[in-house]
């Protein structure tokens, strides 16, 4: 009952967080340079129709001022409906949609290779504390929070797909070909796994210390039931969050390394979409991924619940 009544709570914190983001994405493209209705009435040779220009803005609602326009756009939104794209004339949510079954395709294999690499090397850090082991860990993973993922990006590609010519340097292949995938996941996930293994270590070494783990020991217990069954499960929870705010960024499609490695997922929608001035579709991205990043964090909240049996949902007196 306790953890029912602290996930309708959350539900309900959703939506004021949601209405904020709506309004402030809505507001924040009107202000930018620009009008939608001339650049896309606009013909090669220069010039734009006025009378095509303003029957646009009315058969797009772009005559009305900005409340009605934004209460309209909600109204219709909320109902699943964000309008039709300027550019392509296709309804928005099916164009995001489509973007992002790519965008998770790519974000599952990089959270993959993420955890493999961060869970063990930040347990075996932790396990050899102040050895090589260890220093040579926290190196590596200083230098994966360092590098930017654009100049990782075209490391990758000029050493995989120029010298060695192993892996495409771009695209999505035919069929979602997984070699088309390798590159740009390794991009995200090496970063993320920097970030994780460096939390995993310093939780790990913390839990360690714990008198519940020199009373395991005392009662004979192997090192590795110690470590797998009392110290990993206690040690992820701070891990967690962490994953979690991961999760959120890769499903919201990294922007650099979707443009960069030309892989059409919500990042490079999003992208293309500025410097389209398309409008519908910006407003409707932006909404979705704030969707998907406020929905993963709350999963990592409930996740809590079986992690740590102690916390409690009751509200504080």
């Amino acid at each position: 009952m306790q953890i029912r009544g602290y996930v309708l709570r959350r539900l309900l914190y959703l939506v004021p967080s949601l209405l904020f983001i709506s309004i402030l994405s809505f507001s924040l493209i009107y202000i930018a340079p620009g009008d939608p209705a001339e650049i896309l009435m606009t013909s090669p040779l220069g010039g734009a129709d006025e009378k095509a220009v303003e029957e646009f803005r009315v058969k797009m609602g772009l005559d009305q001022p900005l409340h009605i326009q934004y209460y309209l756009w909600l109204e219709k939104a909320v109902h699943g409906d964000f309008g039709y794209s300027y550019m392509t004339n296709r309804l928005v949510l099916e164009t995001i949609i489509d973007a992002f079954k790519n965008t998770l395709k790519l974000s599952a294999l990089s959270l993959a290779i993420a955890l493999i690499i961060a869970i063990p090397v930040g347990i075996l850090a932790a396990l050899k504390y102040n050895t090589i082991s260890d220093d040579l860990s926290r190196f590596v993973s200083l230098i994966g929070v360092s590098i930017p993922n654009f100049w990782q990006a075209y490391l990758l590609i000029l050493f995989f797909s120029v010298f060695l010519q192993w892996l495409p340097a771009a695209g999505i292949g035919e069929g979602g070909d997984i070699r088309h995938m390798i590159l740009p996941a390794l991009t995200m996930g090496t970063s993320s796994a920097a970030v994780i293994m460096r939390m995993m270590r310093s939780s790990m070494l913390e839990v360690m210390e714990m008198d519940y783990i020199r009373t395991a020991r005392s009662k004979g217990l192997s090192e590795l039931t110690v470590i797998m069954k009392h110290a990993m499960k206690n040690a992820l929870i701070p891990v967690v969050t962490m994953i979690g705010l991961s999760i959120g960024f890769m499903l919201n499609g990294s922007m650099i390394v979707e443009t960069i490695f030309g892989w059409p997922g919500i990042g490079r929608l999003v992208v293309e979409s500025i410097y389209s001035r398309d409008y519908p579709m910006i407003q409707g991205s932006i909404l979705f991924v704030a969707m998907v990043f406020v929905v993963a964090n709350f999963l990592v909240d409930i996740l809590y619940t079986w992690l740590n049996p102690r916390i409690t949902y009751e509200r504080n007196k």
